[in-house]
């Protein structure tokens, strides 16, 4: 007897966090381009961020993860309106333990997406029914990384 694995579909997820607000928002999207990442950005701006000044993200160096992203999908003047108020933080390449959007990744993968998900709107289905607890509970992320736990495990990357 043998088993064969068939791909069916897989789908992008865009996660935000904000870790001691214990708030997050996460986003099913079919891929994950250039204007999926504009797309989510831009409804967190004018939403949840309508009265931030700026917006500190905190991003991998995912070839979608910069300005020119924006510039790309928006057009040089629309970008830069929206770009005023975003600042790029990147974490260190190999340093995805760093993003605090990864540490929620991995509880949403161990308390939700563990399992075979059939279709689409059950996705979106189970991650919302994962989502509202949490950003009703203000589920925080403890981060006990200190600036002298960045000294001792990252010193040696750093020019004294």
């Amino acid at each position: 007897m043998d088993f064969e694995y068939e791909r069916i579909g897989v789908r992008n997820l865009f996660v935000a966090v904000e870790p001691l607000a214990g708030w997050r928002q996460v986003q099913v999207t079919g891929q994950r381009k250039k204007a999926d990442f504009v797309h989510f950005i831009r409804h967190l701006l004018p939403g949840r961020y309508r009265h931030a000044k700026i917006v500190h993200l905190v991003v991998d160096n995912l070839n979608i993860h910069f300005a020119s992203a924006f510039v790309d999908v928006l057009g040089a003047k629309r970008a830069e309106r929206l770009l005023r108020r975003v600042q790029f933080h990147y974490t260190p390449k190999h340093g995805s333990w760093l993003n605090m959007a990864e540490i929620e990744i991995g509880i949403l993968d161990k308390q939700c997406l563990n399992r075979r998900i059939p279709t689409e709107t059950e996705l979106v289905d189970q991650v919302n029914a994962w989502k509202m607890p949490r950003n009703r509970l203000r589920k925080t992320i403890d981060w006990r990384f200190t600036q002298q736990d960045a000294d001792l495990k990252l010193g040696g990357h750093y020019v004294a």
